[in-house]
């Protein structure tokens, strides 16, 4: 199984980037989704989720409103839309998967190497 994020880069402050992460999942539309990041010198960090029924979304305080989180069944990606891009979003960002999880699970069942975003102001 692989998760693999794309779509980052250097970006000035207010503009926009869209992430994705393609999973070699059989039953994708059977897990929950979620993006998370770390930046330098900080501890990784949950960013948003989005459930495997139903398209319930859920995110981290520091990102609402700016990002949207969502997935396409069909082609087993996730993808995280950012826009309104501040200097604190600088990180590399990181998919994970859960079978049927909850919006924030304590252990993840799979991760994808990182893509890394870089905001300047």
């Amino acid at each position: 199984v692989q998760l693999q994020a794309y779509g980052g880069g250097l970006v000035q402050a207010g503009g926009s980037l869209r992430l994705s992460c393609a999973a070699s999942l059989r039953t994708f539309s059977r897990y929950t989704m979620y993006w998370f990041r770390q930046a330098p010198g900080k501890e990784r960090e949950f960013v948003a989720a989005i459930r495997w029924y139903g398209d319930d979304t859920y995110y981290a305080d520091s990102v609402k409103g700016r990002f949207t989180i969502s997935r396409d069944n069909a082609e087993n990606t996730v993808f995280l839309q950012m826009n309104s891009l501040k200097p604190e979003d600088t990180a590399v960002y990181y998919c994970a998967a859960k079978i049927r999880g909850i919006m924030t699970p304590v252990e993840y069942d799979y991760w994808g190497q990182g893509t890394k975003v870089t905001v300047s102001s």
